[in-house]
């Protein structure tokens, strides 16, 4: 026995040193950590338990059977961030290039039905070259594996794609497939097909990171939701978001003693927004004195800058808040905002995460390329993301809400909770000037001085549709409150709705607008 127990740690030893220093040494010379420091910076000290870390490959040809490393290039296990418990699976590029086999596959899908039984979140560290070419069809039916499984822990589990290296080809439409998407500037390039491929069919000529890098992804094309300069930064920042997610759709995210009082008023507030609706300000800072300590993680940072999308907590509870950011395109709704919220939503109401709304939205985009682009359609996707979700839904109105996007933005009328508004609300179909232009055309166009007759025709527009209590007086707005009364009224609405119970109707499931 004791022959053969040291015959274990021999191997063990063997396993956790790799294929050897000079792989080691071609992976930091790319400026990356090997797989098992990454899974050593992601989970708690001395936390990781490994799962077949003696598993090998069984295929043959092509001088396979002659390199048979341990692990077979990933590695896959379960540990703790925080003290609650997280399942990881880890590329090891330098194993083939961490290409998937049979045998990679089949531990991946291991890990992952396990996360799904267990109830707890599933994050995957990938650097890997795709297909591991010479097994053939079994590496194609090992990703039909993965995707399938995504798609079953899609709205059960948190699922978490961090992007430390290469991911090209069918490989990448893992990631697209889970709630969030990490990546590393410089190091992690996603693409379905590669530089060579666009020069060959189209002519382009690219480079790897200005094809798939970290911020075309995070600014263009809006498949990563953050992007870092080190996998330090990077992994700590994935610790932080699971801190912020329950372990499963049963449970409702972790809350957390706050010493910031929950009755705080926020007298930043009052001279923080201009009462001009036309005059520009950043909704950052009024969501920073709003929530607990100034603290929020914002999603989708730099991609369609319009809207913001955050997770945060208001008297220790986590929350998730949709706001219109009126210093980018004074906040309206195009395509890309109407997408990135709705999908935000979705993720809040799978994850039993409350939603804060605050509006300030002047309406649609309007343009030909907003319409040809199916601004009909992708609008649609945020009102349905809306009024199917069951979580305590809050919407606040700071200063303009007008025509669609009012509706649109968690209106009462599709199922807020709770409406509340500031003093400086103005709730309509359009502008008072463009809805002067309709209503009194042929007025203003008969008068001896048009401006003054239009100028006239706003006031008295505003006054008898647009004063701040015109919603209020009919019930579309529950209260006009005092901004700097805003976190209290927030945290008290909240903590009421928290034993919120909805039915949804009997169905399968519901055909959202695509």
């Amino acid at each position: 026995m004791r022959f053969q127990v040291a015959e274990l740690a021999e191997i063990r030893e063997r396993v956790h040193a790799g294929p050897g220093e000079k792989a080691t040494a071609a992976q930091k010379a790319k400026g990356k950590l090997t797989a098992r420091e990454r899974i050593g910076l992601l989970l708690d000290e001395g936390s990781f338990h490994e799962v077949e870390p003696l598993r090998r490959h069984r295929a043959t040809g092509f001088g396979l059977e002659a390199k048979r490393p341990y692990t077979d290039g990933v590695v896959t296990g379960w540990g703790t961030v925080q003290g609650r418990t997280v399942f990881v699976y880890a590329h090891d590029f330098r194993i083939f290039g961490g290409a998937l086999g049979e045998a990679h596959a089949t531990k991946i899908h291991k890990i992952m039905d396990m996360a799904i039984s267990a109830g707890a979140p599933l994050v995957s560290l990938n650097d890997g070259a795709g297909a591991r070419i010479q097994e053939g069809v079994s590496a194609l039916a090992g990703y039909g594996g993965i995707f399938q499984r995504n798609t079953k822990a899609s709205g059960v589990i948190p699922q978490i794609s961090v992007m430390l290296g290469p991911c090209a080809g069918g490989a990448a439409y893992s990631p697209a497939l889970t709630d969030f998407v990490f990546m590393v500037r410089e190091t992690s390039q996603m693409f379905i097909t590669g530089p060579d491929v666009v020069k060959a069919v189209t002519g382009e000529e690219i480079t790897q990171n200005g094809l798939g890098g970290a911020d075309v992804h995070a600014e263009t094309s809006g498949v990563c939701h953050f992007a870092y300069d080190d996998e330090e930064t990077c992994l700590d920042e994935v610790r932080y978001l699971l801190s912020l997610l329950p372990g499963n759709n049963r449970e409702t995210p972790p809350s957390v003693p706050s010493e910031d009082p929950p009755d705080r008023r926020c007298e930043a507030l009052v001279d923080l927004v201009p009462v001009d609706g036309n005059r520009p300000y950043d909704m950052r800072q009024v969501i920073e004195e709003i929530v607990d300590d100034g603290e929020f993680l914002e999603v989708h940072e730099r991609w369609a800058t319009n809207i913001i999308c955050a997770l945060t907590r208001l008297g220790g509870q986590v929350v998730g808040i949709v706001a219109n950011q009126p210093r980018s395109l004074a906040g309206v709704l195009d395509i890309e905002a109407s997408e990135k919220a709705a999908r935000f939503v979705q993720l809040c109401d799978a994850f039993s995460i409350p939603l804060v709304t605050l509006l300030d939205v002047p309406g649609f985009l309007p343009g030909v390329g907003q319409e040809h682009g199916g601004i009909i359609r992708h609008g649609a996707k945020l009102l349905y993301a809306y009024c199917d979700a069951t979580v305590p839904r809050i919407s606040l109105i700071l200063r303009k809400a007008y025509g669609g996007a009012y509706i649109v933005m968690d209106s009462q009328s599709i199922g807020a909770d709770l409406t509340y508004a500031w003093p400086t609300n103005e709730i309509a179909v359009m502008g008072a000037e463009g809805a002067a232009n309709v209503i009194f055309r042929r007025q203003i166009a008969e008068a001896d001085d048009p401006e003054a007759k239009r100028a006239e025709l706003v006031k008295a527009y505003k006054a008898e549709l647009m004063h701040p209590y015109y919603a209020a007086e009919r019930g579309l707005v529950d209260d006009v409150i005092d901004p700097a009364e805003t976190r209290e009224v927030l945290i008290s609405s909240l903590t009421m709705l928290r034993t919120k119970h909805a039915d949804r109707p009997a169905r399968k499931h519901g055909n959202p607008p695509q």
